[in-house]
């Protein structure tokens, strides 16, 4: 394990896009199932990293250990645009030790891939004649 993703939104569609969005995208390697961890304690994360205060608070979050090296975990989280607002924390931070403590402890987050929608269901296109 080389660092956290800390991943912050308004919902927890929000959260599993982001966490898809990860590995699709930013191609990064988990090495352990995304877990919950509760709003309250995110945004407590986001203002000891970060030391400043909060703007808006989130409403629902995630903890995700990563095997990418926190440095290309950051420049690839650059590259993409994922629904939700991501931290990564490095062994640096004093509130890694703590998450790597506690994270046999936090829920599982079940990560659902998007649904396509069934044939009935797709958007009709207009033919222009």
């Amino acid at each position: 394990m080389e660092s956290f993703a800390v991943i912050r939104a308004d919902s927890a569609t929000k959260v599993n896009t982001a966490l898809l969005d990860l590995r699709r995208y930013g191609r990064m390697v988990f090495s352990d199932v995304p877990k919950y961890i509760t709003a309250d304690y995110a945004d407590e994360i986001l203002t000891e990293v970060l030391s400043t205060q909060l703007r808006n608070k989130c409403h629902s979050a995630a903890v995700v250990p990563l095997k990418t090296i926190p440095s290309v975990a950051i420049g690839k989280l650059s590259r993409i645009h994922p629904p939700a607002h991501i931290i990564i924390i490095s062994p640096k931070y004093d509130v890694f030790e703590e998450l790597k403590s506690e994270i046999s402890s936090f829920p599982k987050f079940e990560v659902h891939k998007p649904v396509p929608l069934e044939e009935s269901e797709q958007p009709v296109q207009e033919v222009i004649v």
